[in-house]
């Protein structure tokens, strides 16, 4: 589909930038896992930097679709598309590509009211993207993405004018050059044949930046097709034998983790974790920032950033024996039959999820999880046969989109529309791997179908309900998703809630208490059970940051 060409760089380009530069990494994201072998060979280089933009790309249409008349600021876009990127990140590369937005919007943030800007703006944009990634890199090397963001912007700045098109192809052409001169810079690469994976994905998102400008779309560029060496018939990337110093080996795991910290206490965090391993990289800022390391000992780096703040969304990643690390024949781990995918709203319902046998996605609140990060996770489930519970009505469509990449890749995918935890914990309690995929699947939608769901949760602005107007600060209660109870005190309002619930009926109730709920309200609602409705157990969990102060199912 053809695109109209942006003259200035405003937020209308930069959400046709997202969304050409997802297109652009969705079509060369095999190519770039095929040629990952810096600094580690683990072949996902690709779709990491798809699921960082997917998710940069999904912040800046929740700006737009928020404006119910006109169109949001250049810095508005900008920096949802840098904090949408920062909490997406994956990986070495895609912390770095989150790191070179965030230089980007500092830049064309920096007058709120700007509608545009143009070449100029741009051009030092570039500058700043690339130094800040820089920096963020505990021990930069060369040959790798960052010396092709460093070319792009060299080549920028040499430009003239002040048309963005301009600027843009100058920065593409100067990446472009870049990359294909990476062989010759790191040992790695040479040995493999191939160019600099992350590098690759940055050509191809700034050959969409040109695309923007110019309507055009930019040359395809060779990444596999660059090889210096055939390799060959069964490794014809040479990915099993080019990782550094592979007798050596390398650390054992990739730790991940949001942080929310103190400037000061990150850079103490830095010094730690430069300690205990490599690939240290750094990102974000204002109070919030992304931990990217390779470490012996994932539990120490975890701990580091509990010193430091407080970290969230980690997910810690073993190399494992016959992986990138090891220089022997690889061993394809046999899929199970059957698993479970299930999105989750806090830790506590993390562990419990886990503890049952299913594999999670934790959803910040406020920050659902993209369709990419479910399909990581049903691969991550290594199984023939998948039961998807989104636990969210607002995921369905975005389970949908998972459910069906991940058929096209050959996995039975089974959608169950739970909207809710409880209705995911009732699914996951009659789940039996054992039985028929089919009916095990109905079973579980007939479980998830019979508990009404409830939450008890803070208004956060003035707005109408079907309960009537709530101001900020009132405490809603939900029912089925409806808000059927507004009032001033948490407790009262639960009980009200759990009464209308329990008037039609019920065997068992479920309460997922979260983090900022009353600290008695688990044992008073339970007393209010058992002295008022005979014959219905209460069943309670701890479900941490979960956006809800409390979370109620009844069966």
């Amino acid at each position: 589909m053809a695109q109209v060409p942006q003259t200035f760089f405003d937020a209308l380009a930069v959400r046709t930038w997202c969304g050409l530069a997802l297109e652009s990494l969705g079509r060369a994201r095999e190519e770039i896992d095929a040629i990952n072998v810096y600094p580690v060979a683990d072949g996902d280089t690709g779709t990491n930097l798809y699921l960082t933009v997917e998710s940069a790309a999904a912040a800046v249409e929740a700006v737009f679709t928020a404006y119910d008349v006109g169109k949001p600021t250049l810095a508005d876009a900008v920096r949802a598309m840098a904090h949408g990127a920062l909490i997406g990140a994956r990986g070495n590369s895609g912390t770095i590509l989150a790191q070179l937005l965030r230089g980007m919007a500092q830049v064309l943030a920096a007058e709120r009211e700007t509608a545009h800007t143009d070449g100029t703006g741009l051009r030092l944009a570039l500058r700043t993207a690339a130094d800040s990634a820089r920096q963020a890199v505990a021990h930069p090397v060369e040959g790798t993405v960052l010396t092709v963001a460093s070319a792009a912007a060299d080549a920028a700045g040499a430009a003239t004018g002040d048309d963005c098109g301009a600027i843009a192809r100058a920065a593409f052409d100067g990446a472009r050059a870049a990359l294909a001169a990476t062989p010759g810079q790191l040992a790695a690469l040479e040995r493999a044949g191939v160019v600099d994976a992350g590098g690759r994905g940055l050509v191809a998102v700034l050959g969409a930046l040109v695309e923007t400008f110019t309507g055009e779309a930019a040359p395809v560029v060779a990444g596999a097709a660059t090889r210096v060496r055939a390799g060959t018939e069964d490794d014809p990337a040479g990915a099993e034998d080019c990782a550094d110093d592979p007798g050596e080996g390398g650390p054992a795991f990739e730790v991940i983790y949001l942080l929310e910290a103190e400037d000061a206490a990150v850079a103490r965090l830095r010094d730690r974790l430069d300690a205990l391993g490599d690939s240290l990289v750094v990102v974000g800022g204002d109070g919030l920032w992304n931990v990217h390391v390779h470490v012996d000992d994932a539990g120490a780096a975890v701990e580091a950033g509990v010193e430091a703040g407080r970290p969230y969304r980690i997910r810690i990643t073993h190399f494992g024996a016959g992986d990138a690390h090891s220089t022997g024949e690889r061993t394809p781990r046999e899929r199970v039959q059957r698993a479970v995918v299930a999105v989750v709203p806090g830790e506590g319902l993390a562990g419990l999820y886990g503890e049952a046998g299913a594999t999670t996605v934790l959803a910040r609140p406020g920050e659902p999880p993209a369709s990419g990060e479910l399909v990581q996770a049903v691969r991550r489930a290594h199984a023939r046969e998948v039961v998807l519970l989104p636990n969210d009505a607002d995921l369905r469509h975005t389970a949908a989109a998972a459910a069906e990449q991940a058929r096209a890749e050959g996995i039975r995918v089974a959608l169950i529309p739970t909207r809710s935890a409880v209705q995911g914990i009732a699914a996951l309690a009659v789940h039996e791997p054992e039985r028929r995929f089919d009916e095990d699947v109905v079973s579980m939608t007939s479980a998830a179908g019979a508990t009404r769901h409830a939450e008890v949760a803070v208004a956060e602005h003035r707005s109408w309900t079907s309960a009537g107007i709530c101001q900020a600060g009132d405490v809603l209660g939900l029912i089925d998703g409806d808000v059927a109870v507004i009032g001033a005190d948490v407790t009262a309002v639960a009980e009200t809630v759990l009464d209308r619930m329990l008037a039609a009926g019920g065997e068992l109730v479920t309460l997922v208490l979260g983090d900022d709920a009353p600290e008695t309200i688990a044992g008073h609602l339970e007393t209010r059970v058992r002295e008022t409705y005979l014959a219905v157990d209460t069943v309670m969990y701890r479900g941490g940051r979960q956006g809800a102060l409390l979370l109620i199912g009844v069966e």
